[in-house]
């Protein structure tokens, strides 16, 4: 059975959109865990958007699944991972400035960064996925940093899966298969839904995790969130 972990940013930016607190992101939190999700992943970007600081403070000791923080490792970050010390962390290349994760490291050219960084979060008893793009050059280079896993970019598998889906997902099927050579757990993300997850369970072996946001909570609008996140475990039942 391959992990969900819900992104509940999207949540966040609706409670401030208004103020106040409501929806209140704890309980959503707390209700994604009750109705099946294997843990809750957060993106507390710089400009606090979404997530804020003081979010991932409340959330540590009231998550029983696990709890990823994913993120640019600048120090506000890396100060936020150390303190808290969540279950997992995930490294992405993002700006401050872009609208969400568009893209994977450029391993090779941060691989002196990335090193300290894995490092620094490893002794801390952190397990630590890099961001990457669907490539076995860039999963090689990832496991080379000493991280624990690598997390697919999928966004261009869900571009072009309604028009030819065995094409966009090969080159997850090799990365996935090179992650599994050099001893790296998988996890993938970006754009997963209900169209499309299961197709891409099926075909990407030694898969771990797959961490959705924004369609997730875009259905739970419809279908509700129990039945979201049930419909969401379905797909990715063996």
């Amino acid at each position: 059975m391959v992990n969900l972990s819900v992104n509940i940013n999207k949540v966040a930016t609706l409670r401030n959109a208004r103020g106040g607190n409501m929806p209140n992101v704890l309980q959503v939190a707390l209700d994604c865990e009750k109705f099946g999700a294997d843990g809750i992943t957060v993106h507390p970007r710089p400009d606090e958007r979404h997530i804020r600081r003081a979010d991932v403070y409340e959330l540590r000791p009231a998550i029983h699944t696990e709890f990823n923080i994913e993120g640019f490792p600048d120090d506000r970050f890396m100060d936020i991972v150390l303190d808290v010390r969540p279950h997992q962390a995930t490294l992405v290349p993002d700006a401050p400035s872009v609208l969400t994760s568009s893209q994977g490291w450029p391993v090779s050219e941060n691989m002196d960064f990335l090193k300290k960084v894995v490092a620094r979060l490893k002794d801390a008893g952190i397990r630590v996925s890099i961001f990457v793009d669907a490539t076995e050059e860039r999963v090689r280079q990832a496991a080379l940093t000493g991280a624990d896993r690598v997390e697919l970019y999928t966004g261009p598998f869900a571009q072009r899966f309604s028009a030819a889906p065995e094409q966009a997902v090969e080159p997850y099927h090799k990365a996935a298969l090179v992650a599994h050579e050099v001893g790296l757990g998988l996890n993938a993300g970006h754009d997963l839904n209900l169209l499309n997850l299961k197709f891409f369970k099926d075909n990407v072996p030694y898969l771990d995790e797959v961490s959705i946001g924004h369609a997730l909570i875009s259905d739970a609008l419809y279908l509700g969130l129990e039945n979201t996140i049930a419909a969401y475990k379905k797909c990715l039942q063996d």
